[in-house]
This record gives structure tokens, C-alpha cells and sequence, in this order.
């Protein structure tokens, strides 16, 4: 998802717009999203800047801020840069600290199933019309139940996906059946190879986002036919 960096007359609103998404997504995730999210939102709101899309605090001052050592803060920095929230533009050196920029596209496309929790307007202000599914490519289907709970990572994140939008849960999501894991990444089985191209080119960023939520330590789903 392209977006813009906010700056200008309308810079203030899209900031908020921008940790809105985050906050909702946070309050829909479990405890350790909550918390990565959080600490994120810590770094934005002190010390980076919009302007010129940069963070640059050191690991003991992120530790003070967070309240935790640095070897978490290593660990969780790492993370936040594998799930492509954070994009390092300079490594950290002796007495010098690393610079990081956020990609805030990335940021709001792995949010993107959290906002009709925030409300149609908001949608209408943050999502251009390219990332709006035709209402041709929905198949209408008759209302699909979830499947029963069993604590696996794919009916969670399947409840997610039906609750963000439920048309394009019953069309696309509700086919999808878990077919295992393999170095984090989930593996999903669709009924056809058209299903699986359609879902891995329009909907991937939806379906990262949701299995994300549940398990953070899974990097990359992957749908075949």
C-alpha cells in the first residue's frame, strides 16, 4: 500500500489516523501484540520524526522506555524490522546510534482488518479506491458458520478475518484449510489454484495481518492449490 508521508495542512489528522489503525489493532490482538504495538507507539509518539521519517534512540534508551533490558529491546527490534513495521537506514556503531524510518504503508495494509472497527469514516479517509474489492470479485455465497474452536492458530485467525468483513471471509477465507507450518511460515490448502493466486495476489495482506494478530512469531503465509 502506498501512502504518503503526512506532512502539510492535513499532517496532524493523518498521524492520528495512522495511530488509530494501530490502536485498534492492538485492542483486537492478544497480549503480546498489545504489547508490541504498544511499544512502537512509544517510539512514534517520542521521538520519531514525520518530517524526515526518522527514529534514532539508542538500545539503553529504548530499554528506560519500555521498561525492560536491552537484550529485549534487541530481540523486539529485531521483530518489529522482520514484520516490516521498522526499516533500518543505518546500523548502529560505536558511538553512534542506529537510524531507523518506518514504513507506514506496510503499517496500514497489516492493519487494514481492524478498520471498520474504527468506523466508515475513517476507511473512507485512509483507503484509496485501488485497495477497495470489486463488488463483482466477491462471490455472494449463503452465510458460513466458523468452524469449531480448537485453538489452532488458523481458526483464530479466522475469526479475525471473518469479523473485519464477512462477505469476503464466506468467499475467499472460509475455503482455506491449514496445512501445516514450516519455519514460520503457516501453509494453507485452497480448492483450486485460481482460489490460491486470487487470495495470495488481492487478499495476502488481509490474511498476514489476521494470522499475524494470533501469532506473532509466524512471518509469511503462504496459500497453494
Amino acid at each position: 500500500m502506498q501512502l504518503s508521508r503526512p506532512v502539510g495542512r492535513e499532517a496532524a489528522s493523518r498521524k492520528y489516523d495512522i495511530l488509530s489503525a494501530l490502536m485498534a489493532f492492538a485492542l483486537a490482538g492478544d497480549k503480546h501484540v498489545q504489547r508490541q504495538v504498544l511499544r512502537i507507539m512509544a517510539l512514534i509518539t517520542t521521538r520519531y520524526n514525520w518530517q524526515r521519517d526518522e527514529l534514532s534512540m539508542g538500545q539503553a534508551e529504548i530499554a528506560r522506555l519500555w521498561s525492560v533490558d536491552e537484550r529485549t529491546v534487541k530481540r523486539e527490534m529485531a521483530r518489529l524490522r522482520a514484520q516490516g513495521w521498522l526499516v533500518q537506514k543505518r546500523q548502529g556503531a560505536r558511538g553512534r546510534v542506529s537510524l531507523h524510518g518506518l514504513d507506514l504503508g506496510r503499517i496500514m495494509e497489516d492493519t487494514k482488518p481492524v478498520w471498520p472497527r474504527i468506523g466508515e469514516d475513517f476507511i473512507a479517509r485512509v483507503a484509496p479506491a485501488e485497495t477497495a474489492l470489486p463488488a463483482s470479485n466477491v462471490v455472494p455465497l449463503r452465510a458460513v458458520a466458523l468452524p469449531a474452536a480448537d485453538g489452532s492458530v488458523w481458526t483464530q485467525a479466522q475469526g479475525r478475518l471473518m469479523t473485519a468483513d464477512a462477505a469476503v471471509y464466506g468467499a475467499w477465507f472460509h475455503p482455506l484449510a491449514e496445512a501445516g507450518t514450516a519455519e514460520g511460515t503457516l501453509m494453507l490448502a485452497a480448492p483450486t489454484r485460481f482460489h490460491a493466486s486470487y487470495v495470495m495476489t488481492h487478499l495476502h495482506a488481509r490474511l498476514l495481518a489476521a494470522v499475524r494478530a494470533t501469532d506473532p512469531t509466524l512471518g509469511n503465509v503462504v496459500v497453494v492449490g
